[in-house]
């Protein structure tokens, strides 16, 4: 009897050392479930300052400073309609990635990997910012030849070359530069970066508004009488200063 119950006993030992292991392999797989980094995460914000680089180039050099649209060295003899129209096409290319952003950042939210800290929100969107940099000066000016960064330049590789390194290379050093780790990130870092980008969207549609140019530019529809068109313009109290080959588009001075 008392040999029965040593082997009843080493039994129930047995049993409780491997429901004992099979805790402890759960509980392992869980922490490193959580201090895995969330791909996901990542990626959503490689993507949104990838998108934010997308809008910070429309708004400045294709609205404010007016160097160059998407497709001007492209098209250069295609007339204003078409081109503000593709830059409006490029506007809504940036705008789809933010979705895409948005929605690997809420896919992230579902898992059990850590939290993405501050210093990786910003080191991968710096990174973001600068790749898409790097791919507009070498895929759009160099291989397609679609624009160059100040068209009326006469260097205008010396143009691509610098704004390549301010707003491209920099940007990469900075990322590769800044801590590896640091504290969970807020909710506040999150929704700051992804206010900037919608607000950055939000400028490009508003356009032409930041340049306070004093010159209006106004796009009649095809077909008009050119008297039309000069009555139109004779009532809103203005002057031309320019109009296109085929009559359709008048640049005028400050409307009344």
């Amino acid at each position: 009897m008392a040999f029965m119950a040593l082997l009843r006993r080493d039994h129930m030992c047995r049993s409780a050392g491997r429901m004992c292991e099979d805790l402890m392999s759960v509980h392992d797989a869980a922490n490193r479930s959580r201090h895995d980094v969330n791909r996901q995460a990542l990626c959503g914000w490689l993507l949104v300052g990838f998108a934010l680089a997308g809008f910070f180039d429309g708004i400045v050099l294709h609205q404010i400073l007016q160097w160059h649209h998407l497709l001007s060295a492209f098209s250069p003899g295609s007339d204003l309609r078409f081109q503000v129209m593709s830059d409006g096409l490029f506007h809504l290319a940036m705008y789809l990635l933010l979705v895409l952003a948005t929605i690997l950042l809420v896919a992230a939210r579902a898992t059990n990997s850590r939290v993405v800290t501050t210093s990786e929100i910003l080191r991968f969107s710096l990174v973001g910012f600068g790749m898409w940099h790097v791919a507009d000066a070498v895929v759009f000016h160099w291989l397609l030849g679609l624009h160059r960064i100040k068209m009326n330049s006469d260097a205008p590789l010396a143009w691509d070359i610098g704004w390549l390194v301010v707003f491209g290379l920099l940007p990469l050093l900075l990322a590769w530069a800044f801590p590896s780790r640091s504290g969970a990130a807020s909710g506040g870092m999150g929704a700051a970066l992804m206010s900037i980008v919608l607000l950055s969207g939000l400028a490009a549609a508003v356009g032409p508004s930041f340049t306070r140019n004093s010159e209006v530019i106004v796009v009649f529809q095809k077909g008009m009488n050119p008297a039309s068109m000069m009555q139109a313009i004779l009532r809103a109290g203005t002057s031309t200063r320019w109009n296109s080959s085929d009559g359709s588009i008048w640049v005028v001075g400050p409307v009344s």
